[in-house]
């Protein structure tokens, strides 16, 4: 098995979707006006409009109702990440800091409320764990 995609259910897909874009560099691939796709060599994210959710199972999923989810992103250098995104992200959780397992982390929220974690494995074991310093 391959973990492939996280999914993000909005209420405004193109909106959602130029806020990824911005904050990862990362160019969405439309397939329809409710369904795009953000792909990184690893992973993909993947946003869809309230109109997708009857499609698997009606009521399953709401948008902007996350408490729960974070999603991570690998970056290169998290402080210099951050500095690009102040002014442009609003809710910023916490300011890069140094997690007890050698990550420095970024936590914002996207405009759905979602958490969004930018980290940077810093010590030794945190990049040995990961296998490499960037995705």
């Amino acid at each position: 098995m391959d973990f492939v995609s996280i999914r993000i259910i909005t209420g405004d897909v193109a909106r959602l979707v130029e806020f990824y874009e911005k904050v990862t560099g990362v160019a969405a691939v439309w397939s329809t006006e409710d369904f795009a796709e953000l792909k990184t060599s690893t992973a993909t994210l993947a946003i869809a409009g309230t109109r997708t959710v009857p499609l698997f199972a009606p009521g399953s999923a709401r948008p902007a109702d996350n408490h729960s989810v974070i999603i991570e992103l690998l970056v290169d250098d998290v402080d210099r990440v951050h500095q690009n995104l102040t002014g442009f992200v609003t809710d910023f959780v916490t300011e890069p800091t140094t997690m007890p397992w050698g990550n420095r982390s970024l936590l914002f929220r996207d405009p759905d409320g979602n958490l969004v974690n930018f980290f940077t494995p810093v010590t030794d074991a945190a990049v040995a764990r990961l296998g490499r310093h960037t995705v």
